[in-house]
């Protein structure tokens, strides 16, 4: 109904004419000889009048060095023209710039007269320093930075050949950790065996030693004995071995227990003493707890399993806790290369947007749609009647304009013909429209453009920004170009995305051929898109 209503009021409403106004301003009221002062003219106006600012080369005294392209604000119903002047005086003084004649309907309005003052430049010669021409700079050759590209590589390879040596270490130790033993008299003999392997105490680390020393015998006794061996002190712990020697009858001689209890306190006072005992010390207190342990086993009176199945599923316990253990450590080794992977991945993509930049990396690497667009097959036709011929990166699909246009519009055209790439949501948009009228119709081509961001509004454009200029075909065919930006809202993903739009417009023989191209304001693939686009058009005239 928006859109019906916006179209019916262009066809048909009439507008009110306001009393015309030109208000006058000025950057600036002083400055230095050869400054610039920039005049800007504005006048309220509604979108049927017809206004023209004067071109000259001077006002007044001063010199128009640059006239700026007229800007069109929409405000509501109305326009706000803005003209921009930039003068100069090359001579001091103080000048006035004259009233300036601006036609609006075919009636002169004139702006207000502004005093201003030109003032000389103060060179202080005694003062300013003097300085030598500079040498020229050498320019720094492309390829003088090769070997920051080696370093990074050399840095990745460094980082993933430590990361690797660190995995395969870790999975010696998993290794390790993997074995089940059977009884805890193998265990105990196994670690007693890889402690002497790692060579501690002939590396000085004696406390480490004597520590990991005891714990074996410790956790031997704790697993054989069933006696808190681990939390207990040596006291403790002697006291009862010699209660559970009695009770389950153990073949334990005094002196077992004695050479044991002389290595736990050999052991106490290494590790809060800080007692460091000779080598053969050394030597001897291994002998004791290995042969200690051996004794401590041998003693232990020899047992019959009375439940076969029961052991048998204990051992299967022990099975499948193993090979779910294998199972855990081989899904962490795939996850640690994965991550291994991705981190030197990550490692180079930020080398890359370090060196080169974030839009090379996102050009180059990530993708950019409107990059593929401009890069792909583009396709050069002709669309509609009247035709107009385009080349665009896609061919353009046909729309159903009865679907679009409303029935009392409809009423009036003879054919009219809609054929569009993208949305207003995506990051590029084209559309294509040609209409022929059932009867001679005279058209204004400032009111068709009004028409179309009518209809850009009513699908949800805001703060639609207009300009206007005129527009030549490369065959000398006049037209009328409007130009601008205007935020359009994603309803879906609920984000705002400010665009740039060019719609080019022409009135041939009673018919209307309008091309409409938008694009992200800050895509410079879409830019670039966009004037190969325009540069390509051509038109066929409406035959009579």
């Amino acid at each position: 109904m928006k859109i019906k209503i916006y179209i019916l009021f262009l066809l048909f409403s009439i507008g009110l004419w306001a009393q015309p106004k030109v208000s006058t301003s000025v950057n600036v009221t002083k400055n230095k000889i050869g400054a610039e002062f920039k005049l800007t003219l504005k006048t309220d106006v509604d979108t049927l009048s017809k206004v023209k600012f004067p071109e000259a080369r001077n006002f007044g005294a001063l010199e128009v060095i640059q006239s700026y392209k007229i800007d069109t604000v929409k405000k509501g119903s109305r326009y706000e023209l803005i003209k921009k002047y930039g003068l100069t005086q090359f001579d001091s003084g103080k000048y006035t710039i004259p009233r300036i004649p601006v036609l609006i309907n075919g009636k002169l309005s004139f702006s207000d007269s502004i005093k201003v003052e030109v003032n000389d430049v103060k060179v202080d010669t005694l003062k300013q320093k003097m300085y030598d021409i500079k040498d020229i700079a050498q320019v720094e050759s492309p390829m003088g930075s090769w070997w920051i590209y080696v370093l990074v590589l050399l840095v990745i390879a460094a980082a993933g050949f430590f990361i690797y040596k660190y995995i395969k270490k870790r999975q010696t130790i998993e290794k390790e950790e993997v074995i089940v033993f059977k009884t805890p008299i193998e265990k105990a003999t196994t670690l007693l065996q890889q402690l002497e392997k790692k060579e501690l105490w002939q590396r000085g680390e004696i406390k480490s030693y004597y520590s990991e020393l005891t714990d074996i015998a410790r956790n031997y006794i704790e697993e054989e004995i069933h006696i808190p061996a681990m939390e207990s002190t040596t006291s403790e712990l002697i006291e009862g071995l010699r209660k559970a020697a009695k009770q389950k009858k153990l073949k334990l001689s005094n002196e077992t227990v004695e050479n044991l209890e002389k290595v736990l306190k050999q052991a106490d006072l290494v590790k809060f003493a800080k007692v460091k005992p000779l080598d053969f010390e050394i030597e001897e207190d291994k002998k004791r707890i290995s042969n200690s342990i051996v004794t401590i086993h041998q003693s232990i009176p020899e047992t019959v399993e009375e439940n076969d199945e029961l052991a048998l599923w204990n051992e299967q316990q022990k099975e499948l806790a193993r090979l779910q253990k294998l199972k855990k450590q081989k899904r962490v080794r795939i996850i640690t290369t994965i991550g291994i992977v991705v981190g030197m991945l990550l490692l180079a993509l930020l080398s890359l947007i370090y060196f080169k930049g974030f839009d090379y990396v996102k050009d180059n690497i990530i993708g950019h749609p409107t990059k593929e667009l401009m890069e792909g097959e583009w396709v050069y036709s002709e669309y509609g009647n009247p035709g107009v011929k385009i080349e665009t990166p896609k061919v353009l699909k046909r729309m159903n304009a009865e679907k679009i246009m409303p029935k009392e519009a409809m009423a009036l055209l003879k054919e009219m013909q809609i054929f569009i790439y993208g949305s207003l949501i995506d990051d590029f948009y084209i559309s294509v429209s040609t209409v022929t009228y059932k009867q001679e119709t005279q058209i204004d081509l400032d009111q068709a453009a009004e028409g179309s961001l009518k209809v850009f509004e009513a699908q949800g454009a805001q703060n639609i920004i207009v300009k206007t200029e005129d527009f030549n075909t490369q065959k000398g065919i006049s037209g009328k170009k409007a130009y601008g930006t205007m935020t359009v809202l994603d309803k879906i993903k609920g984000k705002s995305t400010k665009m740039y739009y060019e719609m080019l417009v022409f009135a041939q023989n009673g018919g209307l051929q309008q091309i409409t191209i938008m694009h992200r304001e800050d895509d410079t693939y879409g830019k670039q898109i966009m004037d190969r686009v325009l540069n390509s058009v051509e038109l066929q005239t409406t035959d009579k």
